[in-house]
């Protein structure tokens, strides 16, 4: 009796892509491993998808989506910018390497470019320039791709650090810094050995950035309203 086909969807192809990113991450991520993953043979999956780039493209319209969904615009516009920073960030920390997919992909998607659209509406009401409008919505969105994929990145890193040798990175780096001369390393090993770099990736560190980024739009702003 000749085996059955598992069933699939788009949607099925999408909730298993995000496994195996989660898993894998987006260096081993292949058509071909999600094709073993669903139980089908790869050429099945471009009957919903072209290519690997157009499955990119419609994951991260899914999670444009997702942010448009959660994000519940109030008050000005800095505030309107701050909680838009915030729903960025928490749903792309919930998505396994949902940043480089927003990175590496064209607004071609219909999800896409309502986000673009709606940050951009947290800006109409000030008097900067269009250009500028747009200016300010990219820095703020690059600053949280950023911060979300450095988070990211630096787990890995500690994770390989980890299975390589048996110290701690933290009395690696102790190690390394002991080495080095005042002039050198100075400033640096005080703050690290004061705990200091242990706020990279928390909620403080988060918000003093989007607050500085707000700072600096609003001076902008207040110079050309002189």
């Amino acid at each position: 009796m000749k085996k059955q086909q598992p069933q699939i969807s788009e949607d099925k192809i999408l909730e298993t892509s995000w496994e195996l990113l989660g898993e894998e991450g987006i260096e081993k991520f292949s058509m071909r491993r999600l094709a073993d993953r669903l139980g089908i043979q790869a050429p099945s999956l471009y009957w919903y998808f072209k290519s690997k780039q157009n499955l990119y493209q419609r994951l991260a319209n899914h999670v444009s989506k997702i942010i448009l969904d959660e994000f519940h615009s109030e008050g000005d516009w800095k505030e309107q910018l701050a909680g838009l920073a915030v729903t960025v960030r928490s749903v792309l920390s919930r998505y396994p390497c949902s940043t480089q997919l927003m990175m590496m992909t064209l607004p071609h998607e219909p999800d896409i470019i309502r986000f673009t659209n709606r940050m951009l509406v947290c800006v109409e009401s000030t008097p900067l320039e269009q250009e500028q409008k747009m200016q300010v919505v990219t820095t703020l969105v690059n600053y949280v791709f950023y911060f979300v994929l450095d988070v990211y990145q630096h787990e890995r890193n500690v994770s390989a650090i980890l299975k390589e040798q048996e110290a701690l990175p933290g009395e690696v780096m102790i190690q390394l810094l002991d080495s080095m001369s005042e002039t050198e390393a100075g400033l640096f090993r005080r703050m690290f050995r004061n705990g200091l770099f242990e706020l990279m990736g928390t909620d403080v560190a988060f918000e003093f950035g989007v607050k500085l980024i707000l700072l600096g739009i609003e001076q902008v702003i207040k110079e050309q309203e002189k």
